[in-house]
């Protein structure tokens, strides 16, 4: 069976992405032409209203602020995940202590976690990442816990008799098999991050796009309102195509000899 190049499939991927995108404005535009400008403006006046944010100068800024509370939640949630997860996933105390919490924490809805943070941190930026990473944690402490449990013993066994090097066993035996589990877990982390750091400003007024979001309904200006969320989902879209996507493509580069699985 001839083997699909995995440019030509990544190139395949995109199209169908645009494809999406592209259905998704032509139901905007039903939808504004159903219910008018108030309730759900157009994309045509919704880009204008975005370009009049670029033109103010507040976009910038803006971004910048929620880029910085949202990474660094992201990155304190990834860091903590992963390693408290790769433990409890070859440690059966440590897991047996650890997931009840975890499971405890994905429980609290993010915006209590909001609401906690500005009480413990005021209206400091720490208080959005604390609660981006208060609320992503757990998602990949579960993946990484997962990942590393179900690594194959058999070949846990063959690396220990050819007595492979710590160094050597972690990234050529766990490393990929945990990553297969923890990079979709990333990227939902990654989206949640967005938002809880987005709900956060919007709440404690620190500047960022949720205060942008916060002083559009203030105003009753819809366009705005969805200006600033397309620019979410936009940063979103950008963070998940550069720099996600790369990474999963990397470190998935040994699935491509499997059978089955596209060169």
């Amino acid at each position: 069976m001839p083997r699909i190049p995995w440019r030509r499939l990544a190139a395949g991927e995109r199209r169908w992405a645009v494809l999406g995108i592209a259905i998704i404005v032509a139901l905007w535009e039903a939808g504004h032409r159903a219910y008018g400008d108030f309730v759900l403006p157009s994309p045509l006046a919704t880009l204008a209203a975005l370009g009049r944010l670029a033109a103010d100068g507040a976009l910038g800024p803006a971004i910048l602020t929620t880029a910085r509370d949202a990474c660094s939640g992201f990155l304190a949630a990834t860091l903590a995940g992963s390693l408290l997860g790769g433990i409890a996933g070859r440690s059966r105390p440590v897991r047996a202590m650890l997931q009840p919490l975890a499971t405890m924490l994905i429980g609290v809805p993010a915006i209590a976690w909001v609401v906690l943070s500005l009480l413990w941190f005021g209206g400091s930026g720490l208080a959005a990442t604390f609660s981006v990473a208060v609320a992503a944690g757990p998602v990949v402490f579960s993946a990484a816990t997962q990942g590393t449990r179900t690594v194959d013993g058999g070949l846990r066994t063959m690396a220990r008799a050819f007595r492979v090097p710590a160094g050597a066993m972690i990234v050529d035996v766990y490393l990929p098999h945990v990553l297969s589990y923890l990079l979709p877990a990333l990227g939902t982390a990654l989206a949640m991050s967005w938002k809880v750091a987005v709900m956060a400003e919007l709440l404690s007024g620190t500047g960022g796009i949720g205060d942008g979001l916060a002083t559009a309904r203030a105003e009753v200006d819809t366009a705005k309102t969805m200006a600033w969320v397309v620019v979410v989902v936009a940063l979103l879209l950008v963070v998940e195509r550069f720099v996600i996507e790369p990474v999963r493509r990397y470190f998935e580069t040994w699935r491509r000899g499997l059978p089955g699985e596209a060169a």
